[in-house]
């Protein structure tokens, strides 16, 4: 197992440089990079890039972008050349890119364009709040969906299984953005209720409550993001648990137990529950992996919750580019290290399963 994952990590290496060069590339083919908008805002606003040039200047990801664009006609070629130097885009393609990968290798992300921060700190502060979401969603999933699997299982074909099979695909079907906005109108003040604040993670004034209304304050905001990210995998997990007892149910070491004489009860939680929670067990890392990337992103967006989904996405309308690729670098390295530990997981807890061998 060792050398499997020595092996495993030592492709995260080569994984991780093809994912930064294909977004790299797409991303110099894209118009409207940094220097367009900053040109877009020289009639009034000031940036914090602005701020940097007029300071001396300060070293900046190397991320890259058309070095002319568009917007830069009719203006003085020489401060559209500092423009460029700001941004580190004076330098060829190429040589930008080898050198974000260095910089990458050592998590040295840059400076925020906009932020006059470094990318590092501001995924720093953005990381817990996307991963506590993902956390608690996943717990609530296992939590909830295990024992009503097991339900599911031992009264399979009767009406509360059709019943609750009905539930959970209607909840399948909707995604979890979509149910996000339904809980907003109903339960945050959209149409009807306001029992649930509609954006952020704690109060304004969180940091003056004393430490039980800090808590209780914290579960009032995250509530309704935290329901929203339950509905995909409430019902993959429930279908998940059901059919793997169903499987062993029908198995001959049950038959045998039953013939025994031992108790349903006992033959259910003695011996079934054990073999068919290995798969189940098994797929809480990749569990994980999955709402944290599939549907925190947009329920952080759609709750203006302060986590690095929402970072990402600032970033992106705003073409800041170090937090772009900062942000794509972390979530990539989280889903590959999250997969090993699934792999990992898989072989501990049922010895049968042998990936080195593969």
């Amino acid at each position: 197992m060792l050398a499997y994952a020595v092996r495993r990590i030592l492709l995260m290496i080569p994984t991780l440089f093809a994912i930064i060069l294909v977004n790299f590339v797409i991303v110099q083919a894209a118009p409207g990079g940094p220097v367009d908008q900053l040109i877009a805002q020289l009639k009034g606003a000031d940036t914090g890039a602005l701020g940097r040039m007029s300071g001396g200047g300060a070293e900046v990801s190397t991320a890259s972008t058309p070095d002319q664009s568009r917007g830069a006609r009719g203006l003085d070629p020489e401060f559209i050349k500092q423009l460029n130097k700001l941004y580190g885009f004076d330098k060829p393609p190429a040589e930008r890119f080898w050198t974000m990968v260095r910089n990458y290798l050592a998590f040295d992300f840059g400076t925020s364009f906009y932020r006059d921060r470094p990318v590092i700190r501001l995924i720093a502060d953005k990381l817990p709040v996307s991963i506590s979401l993902g956390l608690w969603a996943t717990l609530i999933s296992y939590l909830v969906s295990i024992p009503l699997g097991i339900r599911k299982a031992v009264r399979n074909g009767t009406r509360f299984d059709t019943a609750t099979s009905a539930a959970i695909i209607i909840g399948y079907a909707i995604p979890g953005y979509i149910f996000a906005v339904l809980l907003i109108v109903l339960f945050a003040g959209g149409s009807y209720l306001h029992w649930f604040p509609l954006r952020g993670i704690v109060s304004d004034d969180w940091s003056s409550f004393p430490w039980p209304r800090r808590i209780a304050d914290y579960f009032w905001h995250v509530a309704l993001p935290v329901v929203s990210l339950l509905v995909g995998s409430f019902a993959s997990l429930t279908m998940l648990t059901k059919n793997s007892f169903l499987d062993e149910i029908n198995k001959q070491y049950v038959v045998t137990a039953r013939a025994k004489g031992l108790s349903a009860r006992r033959v259910l939680y003695g011996h079934v529950f054990r073999n068919a929670m290995l798969l189940v067990i098994a797929g809480f890392p990749a569990a994980f992996i999955g709402i944290l990337f599939t549907g925190a992103l947009l329920v952080e967006v759609i709750f203006s919750l302060d986590g690095l989904g929402y970072l990402g996405f600032q970033a992106a309308i705003g073409r800041d580019y170090p937090v772009m690729f900062g942000t794509l670098y972390i979530y990539t390295l989280i889903g590959l290290a999250t997969t090993l530990i699934r792999d990992l997981t898989d072989t501990l807890v049922d010895p049968r399963i042998d990936f080195a061998t593969r």
